[in-house]
């Protein structure tokens, strides 16, 4: 009988080659740390914070246990750098998008859209963190309480910038506001329905604004979203009932 040739085995898109590449020893740790992190994110998804090990892991990002440990001390180490990771990312786009607008409510309106669009794109992300977070431990959690009041914080801004002082709401509301928003894109989430959370857009917007510039001026923001003539217009003082 022939001897036969044995198989070579198959090298995943993500994998480097094997052997003497030629890349620098920078890159080689830097895509090595990089598949690590989306690799938490991908089984996190999957199987949830708890169930998920180091082997699993190790397995989905191509990696040796000795690499892994090279660069993490273990699970909550590793999932607290993908967090971070994740979240420094999603916080450049929504605050791009609130640099970029004009006015008080189309700051809310796009870096609101920008959110939504953001973890409708990215499903393992949301699931790691938005809904996963809440099993990872208090540091996790305190990371996910700092991502929360950031946000509230633009749109404290957004206000300050625009009302007088005496038309500004409560300082707690801006915190009950993006409280109220995790909890909507939470169950979305959960339910696996993140895909449809761009749709919340204008519902969303309303709440938001709500309290800031009245209920006249939300209601006319909210028609014109839903019939989708473009970014809110600037609001000025005199817009709040």
């Amino acid at each position: 009988m022939p001897e036969q040739t044995p198989k070579k085995r198959h090298r995943e898109s993500h994998q480097l080659p094997a052997g003497r590449h030629g890349l620098s020893r920078q890159f080689v740790v830097s895509n090595q740390r990089e598949r690590i992190l989306a690799a938490v994110a991908e089984v996190c998804s999957a199987s949830g914070y708890v169930a998920m090990s180091v082997e699993d892991i190790v397995v989905t990002s191509g990696v040796s246990r000795r690499t892994f440990y090279d660069n993490f001390r273990g699970k909550q180490d590793v999932y607290l750098a993908a967090y971070d990771e994740v979240t420094t990312q999603l916080l450049t786009v929504v605050v791009s998008a609130y640099e970029a607008a004009d006015g008080l409510a189309a700051k809310m309106r796009d870096s609101l859209a920008a959110f939504l669009q953001f973890v409708a794109d990215e499903p393992a992300f949301a699931d790691m963190c938005i809904v996963e977070v809440m099993a990872a431990g208090s540091n996790a959690i305190e990371r996910r309480n700092r991502t929360m009041k950031a946000f509230a914080e633009l749109i404290e801004q957004a206000a300050a910038a625009e009302l007088p002082k005496s038309k500004l709401p409560p300082s707690l509301t801006a915190e009950t506001l993006v409280g109220g928003i995790y909890e909507v894109v939470y169950a979305r989430v959960l339910q696996g329905h993140g895909s449809q959370l761009p749709a919340l857009l204008p519902d969303l917007l309303f709440s938001v604004l709500l309290p800031y510039v009245g209920r006249e001026t939300a209601a006319s923001l909210l028609e014109d979203e839903r019939r989708g003539s473009g970014p809110a217009p600037a609001v000025t003082q005199t817009s709040r009932s």
